[in-house]
């Protein structure tokens, strides 16, 4: 028997590599990730063949980007439940605006949500325990104040990752540090699924089990291998004018059942 909640026969997901997946690696060089954890969790409460999905995310994509390209075609999906998380790419940029990005963001909301059911918009992390994030974490928070408002303006469900303790923990996290582990997804779906009212098997927020504690050559150590194979060629990618999504295309751009 399913339970009671039978509230979403389709879903699509929009944003970046957040929503994409990445981090999170499946089969062939496709990532899962968060929202296709969520997809799962969602069609368990149907019959089977009963729920259909898409994936439209991909990584690298700015706001405007995502609104110009997602969009749209989540508004011709139609799906009874959209996810919407966009801007982080905007606001980690050098002189980005995060009250602009708030504005751009409002905007697309408004023509969206009167073409599908349902939309659950996303804050952004507490990057206090982030190298080189940390430095921006009033940015983050200031735009997800904003999230939090035109949430309650639109009367859509808020996935607060900002109160996620769980995701702070360095576990939660791939070695780029920019992207969240498997295990990190896996605790985002089970909060988006409790916001969305589902009963879920496991409790996101549960503590991670006890760790030895690590020295601080080791820290130093981890900490320059880190800046050498992932930070240096981020900010050189930042510098060109390039994105790691550039020429991909969205891993699941139809709704198909699951």
């Amino acid at each position: 028997m399913k339970t009671a909640f039978q509230g979403f026969g389709s879903y699509a997901a929009i944003g970046d590599s957040f929503t994409e997946g990445v981090g999170d690696p499946g089969p062939g060089e496709i990532f899962v990730g968060w929202a296709d954890r969520l997809a799962v969790l969602l069609a368990d409460q149907r019959d089977e063949h009963d729920f259909r999905y898409a994936n439209l995310a991909v990584r690298g994509k700015l706001l405007d980007q995502i609104v110009a390209e997602q969009v749209p075609r989540a508004k011709e999906l139609a799906p009874d439940l959209v996810t919407f998380c966009a801007g982080g790419n905007d606001i980690i940029r050098p002189g980005s605006d995060p009250d602009d990005v708030a504005e751009r963001f409002e905007a697309a909301l408004a023509d969206l949500v009167g073409s599908v059911g349902q939309v659950m918009i996303t804050t952004g992390f507490d990057t206090r325990g982030v190298p080189v994030l940390k430095h921006i974490r009033g940015k983050v928070a200031t735009y997800s104040a904003h999230v939090r408002s035109i949430a309650d303006r639109y009367g859509c469900p808020v996935l607060d990752l900002w109160s996620l303790k769980s995701v702070q923990d360095r576990r939660a996290w791939d070695d780029d540090r920019l992207h969240l582990s498997p295990e990190g997804h896996t605790r985002v779906a089970l909060r988006a699924a409790q916001v969305l009212g589902l009963d879920v098997p496991a409790d996101p927020d549960q503590p991670w089990p006890p760790q030895q504690p690590r020295g601080s050559a080791e820290v130093t150590r981890d900490n320059i291998q880190w800046a050498r194979e992932y930070l240096v060629p981020w900010i050189g990618r930042r510098l060109r004018g390039e994105s790691s999504g550039d020429h991909m295309a969205a891993k699941r751009p139809d709704l198909l059942p699951l």
